[in-house]
């Protein structure tokens, strides 16, 4: 089986490249999961956040906006001090005060899924690149989207992160040709 050329043979990355990067996602609760771990990952590879994906899901309350909207400063203390985390206290504010600004977007009306999914109207992206390394590292959705998050007060939403974000949660397909999660060889 041949897959995208940024996989290791970490089994956990072999899984997450398989069954869930790239692939279609409109649960609002995995979204919101998915923008935040991947402005964790500024600075770092992605392994290094996936491997503390489970200890994020438990600190962050399964990632439960109006959980997370009320974790408080003793919170960040006892999140500060958890190696399971990436202890940089910026990152980890922005978690607690994304949870509040996709709180108050939902609150004027705004359904967090039809939002993100707007940028792609409504339909995935699908590209086709032979390599990788020839996939941009941001695009016009994401730099519209990054630029919409922030005016709603989101950080740690760059567009170069709210592009990972798109290709990991299916709104901008660029798994390789050769892949055999491309849509072309399913």
């Amino acid at each position: 089986m041949q897959r995208c050329g940024w996989v290791t043979q970490d089994p956990l990355y072999l899984a997450y490249h398989d069954n869930e990067w790239g692939v279609p996602q409109t649960d609002k609760r995995a979204l919101f999961e998915m923008i935040c771990l991947e402005g964790q990952q500024a600075g770092l590879s992605w392994i290094t956040v996936l491997k503390k994906r489970e200890n994020y899901r438990r600190a962050f309350h399964e990632f439960d906006p109006q959980a997370v909207a009320l974790m408080d400063e003793a919170d960040m203390l006892r999140l500060l001090q958890d190696s399971g985390l990436i202890r940089h206290r910026g990152k980890l504010e922005a978690i607690i005060n994304n949870a509040k600004a996709m709180l108050a977007l939902e609150a004027e009306g705004e359904d967090f899924s039809r939002f993100i999914w707007s940028f792609v109207d409504n339909q995935p992206i699908l590209h086709r690149f032979a390599d990788y390394k020839l996939a941009p590292t941001t695009s016009e959705p994401a730099i519209a989207l990054s630029k919409a998050l922030k005016k709603r007060g989101f950080k740690f939403v760059g567009p170069t992160t709210c592009h990972s974000f798109l290709q990991a949660c299916g709104l901008i397909n660029d798994h390789q040709t050769s892949c055999f999660c491309h849509p072309d060889n399913l």
